[in-house]
Order: structure tokens, then C-alpha cells, then sequence
């Protein structure tokens, strides 16, 4: 008999963009680029009151994800991912996981695209 799996809330914070100078070329660190995270954000819900204090502060995740994302300059946007999912993770006791998406929309490809991204789900007993 498996244990059932108590309610979960998932809070999503997309779209957020941002100008910074990751990549593998020295004109991205020169120039920079748009960068687009997205989060996901999942904690118990069972008994979850109106109550900041018992939530998830998505405005403390959101400055946590800008510093990761402008401060700090990475080669590649994979390590970018872990970086923030590691740094929401620990900043937010809250939550059993996470799934973070960095986008890089005009990454420097010979052809027509839409999208680039890297994304990571990472739970708590995995940092």
C-alpha cells in the first residue's frame, strides 16, 4: 500500500527577464544579453493559512533569482539553473522543490529558433 501524497501547492513566477552577460563568447560578457527564468515553486499546502509568515515569500524568491541571475557571470546557462534552484531552495525551508527554467532567447545559433533553455527540478534532500 503506498502513503498518499499530501496536498501540494505550486507557485509559478514566469517570465521574469532580465540583462546579463552569461555565455561561452567574449562579446556575451560584453554585451550582454536577455535572460528568462522561470520558477516553480512547490510546499505542503495541508493547513496553510492566510498567512505570509506560512507561505512562500515569491518576492524574497524573486530578489534571490535577479542577484543569481546579474551579479555572478557564468559560461553556461545549465550551471546558471543550478545555481538558482539551489540558492531558492536554501533560502526557502518551505519548499519540497523546485523547477527553474533559464532562458536564452538569443543565444548566439546559425539558425531560425525560438528558444533555448535550460531547466532543473531539484528536491531539498538533493542539495
Amino acid at each position: 500500500m503506498t502513503t498518499p501524497t499530501p496536498p501540494h501547492s505550486r507557485v509559478v513566477l514566469q517570465g521574469l527577464e532580465f540583462h546579463a552577460r552569461h555565455g561561452v563568447f567574449d562579446t556575451e560578457a560584453v554585451l550582454g544579453a536577455r535572460f528568462v527564468v522561470d520558477a516553480e515553486l512547490h510546499y505542503p499546502f495541508a493547513g496553510l493559512r492566510d498567512d505570509l509568515d506560512e507561505a512562500v515569500n515569491y518576492a524574497a524568491v524573486y530578489a534571490a533569482i535577479q542577484e543569481e541571475v546579474t551579479v555572478p557571470r557564468h559560461q553556461l546557462i545549465e550551471v546558471l539553473t543550478d545555481r538558482i534552484a539551489r540558492r531558492v531552495l536554501r533560502d526557502q525551508p518551505r519548499l519540497t522543490h523546485v523547477t527553474v527554467r533559464v532562458h536564452k532567447p538569443f543565444a548566439p545559433l546559425p539558425g531560425v529558433f525560438r528558444d533555448v533553455y535550460a531547466e532543473l527540478t531539484l528536491r531539498r534532500e538533493d542539495l
